[in-house]
């Protein structure tokens, strides 16, 4: 079972896209930050996106209407 910041940390991310706020800030520079750590985020953002691929295999197979609602929210304004 998980403990009460594990509890918290699962809410948090429910509200957040492909990036935590704390990526955002770093990716549009609003961040002081090591050009390492930046390069890591950097990462690590390569990473979710990598990931978003079995993301889209796995509502392809189950959930069309979901597969829908994000490709309409990711190529917004691309028709």
């Amino acid at each position: 079972m998980a403990d009460a910041s594990q509890r918290a940390g699962m809410v948090d991310d429910q509200y957040r896209g492909l990036l935590t706020e704390r990526e955002r800030e770093i990716i549009k520079g609003e961040a002081d930050v090591s050009d390492n750590y930046r390069y890591r985020v950097v990462s690590r953002v390569r990473t979710k996106i990598e990931n978003v691929g079995e993301d889209v295999e796995i509502l392809a197979k189950n959930r069309d209407d979901l597969l829908e609602e994000l490709r309409d929210e990711v190529c917004e304004g691309e028709k």
